[in-house]
């Protein structure tokens, strides 16, 4: 997208704030926002990092902590379902990516989550393939575990340009690993596309949903995609650290062959045996003992999704984004920043990413106003804009305090 164009007869500030109040009061997601629990006179864009608290969590926590923990003890496996909180937590999770139940398991981290898909995509790709097609501007820690992955597998890593993956798979390419969302620039890739051509070659898809879970519709299911991995304390607000999730689609799950199989995978986890017999369906993507006091906070934060459809989250974004561009062009004066967030809807998640000299200061600048995004080296001030908590009012401002910082 070329800089910002302020025009002739473009809106004032006053134009722009009373427009933000008015889509604020027309804005149905707008009461969201008494669900979470935000600190008074601050702008939060940056829960594509760490989402808000939702207002349930604490009171959840202090139970889990207090009485399951405190007073029921070990019973509280049984008596409070610990045990079978990494699939339940699954099914409630799994609308949200469009998925269907039993083919979502939550726990351990995206890392340990990407390392089981990607070798048990290898194992379910047809022999003889030679290559592991990785997004060349994947985050940093998804191309480490592919190359370790790759070379457990025996297979050789090609990183491609999302936008050309299509073009580079052919009958040598095994596994497609692919970002939904850019988290520099904030880009949107063509999943139902790109997972098309990989099954058209036989190739197996893994996608790492980080920054468009929560923020956009999936449709694992219905785009026929093969493994995915995400995390939950971004747009799904699940804490710092929380559980990550595995998808397994239900035509792979008899075969998928984990390579960490511990014994909360098992078939029979308190048989104790000696040799390992993986249990049916999605659970075989536990490993070990989950992390219940995370994991329960995590699934009190996603009542806050209770009514909430992903395709008006979606509409929202959308229109969150293109206000805010419209008021960095009102205010911003001509040539200070660049929007490296693509322009179409099509291609664009729920991030505006602007390129500037001196990133870090205006980002820290922003921040000590009262205006909390993030920042990427070397040059992008990310804005994450998660529609269940943050208005257009809080565009506008945003907006506003970054063109005081450049005026």
């Amino acid at each position: 997208m070329s800089d910002p164009q302020p025009t002739t007869g473009a809106p004032g500030p006053a134009d722009l704030a009373s427009r933000a109040e008015a889509l604020d009061a027309a804005d149905e997601l707008a009461k969201l926002r008494a669900r979470f629990t935000l600190p008074d006179g601050v702008v939060y864009l940056d829960g594509n990092s760490l989402g808000a608290l939702p207002a349930a969590v604490p009171d959840t926590t202090a139970d889990v902590v207090r009485r399951q923990w405190g007073e029921l003890l070990i019973r509280s496996w049984d008596e409070s379902n610990w045990w079978t909180a990494p699939e339940r937590i699954g099914d409630k999770l799994a609308p949200l990516v469009g998925a269907a139940p039993g083919q979502v398991v939550v726990g351990d981290s995206t890392s340990v989550n990407l390392f089981k898909a990607l070798v048990g995509a290898a194992r379910l790709a047809p022999p003889g393939r030679t290559q592991m097609l990785v997004d060349a501007n994947t985050f940093p820690t998804d191309g480490y575990i592919a190359a370790s992955a790759a070379r457990m597998t025996g297979l050789r890593v090609v990183p491609v340009d999302p936008a050309a993956a299509a073009q580079a798979m052919g009958e040598d390419t095994a596994v497609v690993l692919l970002n939904h969302v850019d988290y520099r620039t904030g880009r949107l890739h063509d999943l139902p596309a790109l997972t098309r051509a990989a099954r058209a070659v036989g190739a197996i898809t893994v996608w790492d949903l980080c920054h468009s879970a929560g923020a956009l519709p999936v449709g694992l299911d219905a785009h026929g995609v093969d493994l995915a991995v995400g995390c939950t304390y971004k747009y799904l607000n699940g804490g710092p650290g929380s559980p990550a999730y595995l998808y397994i689609a239900g035509r792979h799950q008899d075969a998928f062959d984990s390579p960490l199989p511990g014994w909360n995978g098992h078939a029979d986890p308190f048989a104790m045996t000696s040799g390992y017999t993986p249990a049916a369906g999605a659970v075989r993507g536990r490993v070990g003992t989950p992390d219940i006091l995370s994991m329960l906070a995590l699934e009190a934060a996603l009542d806050a999704w209770d009514g909430v459809s992903v395709e008006a989250v979606r509409a929202k974004s959308l229109a969150l984004t293109d206000f805010f561009l419209e008021c960095v062009a009102a205010y911003v004066p001509q040539g200070r920043v660049r929007s490296v967030t693509p322009a179409e809807h099509a291609h664009r998640g729920s991030q505006i990413s602007l390129s500037t000299d001196n990133a870090r200061e205006v980002m820290a600048e922003l921040i000590s106003r009262g205006v909390i995004g993030d920042f990427r080296a070397p040059d992008v001030l990310r804005f994450g804009f998660t529609p269940l908590y943050v208005g257009f009012a809080d565009a506008e401002r945003a907006a506003r305090t970054l063109g005081h910082i450049f005026g």
